[in-house]
């Protein structure tokens, strides 16, 4: 079994590939999905998001939108919130490689946004950034519902520069020329894979 770590800033089209990697026949773990369940009513983050966020629990669920307010605009929340979440995170996606082990899958793909800023990119075989122009990203983000300049700015300065990430690399998928074209390079990524 191979497993990649799939990467990309915000709006370079990362879901969009872990999407065709997934109508190639891998296993996607996606760590925002992890990190919804964490967060949902009965999720395992529930009660240590409270103990040190408590406005932003409400109903036994946290409130992501007040969350994100009391976050990003402070470094050191933010490192509090990481420091409950992403051991959590870690742990479900290792269970879900397991499992996914067990019945003889070929190919996992953990869609980690922050894979390198976490250390995630030593738990896998391969590296995958999705890229596209800054221009292009900038387009993406800014049609997003609830967007701001304000915001895709802060979002910006806490991920790895898409230059840096590219440079930690084993392999790039471009996504500025359309779904067709990068579908390709994906098939042709998984293809090389089946021949390892």
């Amino acid at each position: 079994m191979v497993i990649i770590g799939l990467t990309g800033s915000i709006g370079m089209g990362k879901t969009t590939v872990a999407r065709q990697f997934a109508s190639l026949g891998a296993k996607i773990c996606s760590a925002d999905g992890c990190v919804h369940k964490l967060m949902s009513k009965g999720g395992a983050a529930v009660s240590q998001v409270q103990k040190y966020f408590p406005t932003a629990v409400n109903n036994g669920e946290v409130d992501r939108k007040i969350l994100g307010q009391i976050v990003f605009t402070d470094k050191e929340k933010l490192k509090a919130l990481e420091n409950i979440l992403h051991p959590l995170v870690r742990q479900m996606e290792d269970d879900f490689v397991i499992n996914v082990k067990r019945l003889g899958t070929k190919i996992v793909v953990l869609d980690i946004p922050l894979l390198f800023e976490t250390g995630g990119h030593t738990r896998v075989d391969f590296t995958v950034v999705v890229s596209a122009p800054a221009f292009i990203q900038r387009q993406r983000v800014m049609a997003r519902k609830n967007m701001t300049a304000e915001k895709f700015e802060r979002i910006i300065a806490n991920q790895m520069q898409d230059l840096e990430k590219r440079r930690h690399a084993d392999f790039i998928i471009p996504t500025g020329l359309g779904k067709a074209y990068s579908f390709m390079a994906v098939k042709e990524l998984v293809l090389g894979i089946g021949k390892l």
